[in-house]
């Protein structure tokens, strides 16, 4: 399987398929994933002839189970390490999530050249937590809920998760056990430690001025019906930080809808990436 290993000896699984000289798009996944969880979007991808890459976070899937670096700068270093090593030019970055966040902070400090375009899917940018700077934010005690709950209880904790994760809570909603479960599996892989210390990263991180700092086009989808990550307060926010950056919003669609609802957000991505 490949690897890189970082300055800090952490070794980063990453999946690299398609044409070596092919537009490469970078996937980024959430907490607590990995890259299993953009399945349905490198598959679509691969076979439109893109080469299409994307990583296990430290801590997390097929990476170290490393007791350090679980927060946003050193998530970022970890993609300059991979990007620098497969020599990514021109490259789409496309983050879900805490990836979002990644994404939001590696394109805004990425050297000239080596980005081309930005997708922030249902991204924690540019904060979730409440401040007194962001009045209609996640109250903290919510945060703390969740670090208790995967600190102590993360098997069955992780399992609950799923039910608003993809909208399964919803009336009506037709619940896959099997998509649950492939979340589950994909957690379970990764370290209690990195998740449990992870949730700072993905809560408390200030992205705006990395947001302000994006100059590439840059497309923002978002779930209206977002449980996890709401829509008001980050992604909405986000496309109206961004300079010329272009908002998707999806009535009743759930923060996991690259999933979900992978056929309409893969037609959506294609068409800005080609356009």
């Amino acid at each position: 399987m490949p690897f890189i290993t970082t300055a800090d000896g952490t070794e980063i699984f990453y999946k690299d398929w398609g044409p070596r000289d092919a537009q490469v798009i970078h996937f980024h996944h959430g907490w607590p994933l990995s890259s299993d969880d953009w399945d349905a979007q490198m598959m679509f991808f691969v076979a439109k002839g893109y080469r299409v890459v994307a990583h296990d976070r430290r801590g997390h899937g097929r990476s170290s189970q490393s007791a350090t670096g679980h927060d946003m700068d050193s998530y970022v270093a970890d993609v300059v390490a991979l990007t620098d090593a497969l020599d990514h030019r021109q490259a789409i970055h496309v983050g879900h999530s805490t990836g979002g966040g990644e994404v939001a902070r590696y394109v805004a400090q990425a050297r000239p050249g080596r980005v081309a375009k930005a997708v922030l899917v249902s991204a924690v940018a540019p904060i979730m937590v409440q401040t007194d700077a962001n009045p209609d934010g996640v109250p903290i005690a919510v945060f703390d809920e969740v670090r208790s709950q995967t600190a102590t209880n993360r098997a069955q904790f992780f399992w609950d998760f799923t039910l608003p994760f993809f909208g399964y809570n919803r009336d009506g909603a037709e619940v896959k056990d099997g998509v649950r479960r492939n979340w589950w599996r994909q957690g379970m892989t990764g370290s209690i430690l990195a998740h449990t210390l992870g949730i700072k990263a993905f809560s408390e991180t200030d992205f705006t001025a990395d947001l302000q700092a994006i100059r590439v086009p840059t497309l923002v989808m978002h779930g209206e019906d977002d449980q996890v990550v709401p829509f008001t307060t980050t992604g909405k926010m986000s496309a109206d930080i961004v300079a010329g950056a272009v908002l998707k919003s999806y009535p009743g669609l759930p923060h996991g809808m690259p999933t979900t609802h992978a056929d309409v957000i893969n037609a959506d991505l294609l068409a800005f990436i080609e356009g």
